[in-house]
């Protein structure tokens, strides 16, 4: 199966020399705008991954566990930290796919995914030996 693109315009110069930010919208080709809604899809699920972090960040520093304040502090903060990394891991990740994607380049390897999963299953491991 092959995808047709469409052929481009009059108006898709001037369009794409408008399009932020220019360190992806200024190289490469217009690709088929599937690759493109796939690779935001992928960018908004590490946002709600991201925004799940921090509400279990704030949760676990409004529940009292019978861990020690300072403990509980600590693994409340990480979560924390760790959505705001996915934030901007997803927003990185999303520039340099695109960018591949216009440029008909290999997408980029993934290295954050095991130390993302890894810092995570700490901290769940931590709150749950805390209940027990």
């Amino acid at each position: 199966m092959t995808w047709n693109r469409l052929p481009p315009d009059d108006s898709t110069p001037a369009r794409e020399s408008s399009r932020r930010p220019r360190w992806i919208y200024a190289t490469g080709d217009e690709p088929d705008y599937r690759f493109s809604l796939a690779n935001e899809r992928t960018f908004l699920a590490w946002i709600r991954t991201s925004l799940a972090l921090l509400a279990a960040g704030v949760a676990l520093d409004l529940v009292k566990l019978s861990i020690g304040a300072a403990a509980q502090r600590v693994l409340a903060t990480l979560l924390v930290a760790q959505g705001l990394g996915c934030a901007v891991t997803a927003w990185t990740r999303w520039g340099l796919s695109e960018r591949a994607i216009r440029r008909r380049a290999p997408l980029p390897a993934f290295g954050w995914g095991a130390g993302v999963g890894s810092i995570l299953l700490a901290i769940v491991l931590s709150v749950v030996l805390a209940f027990l």
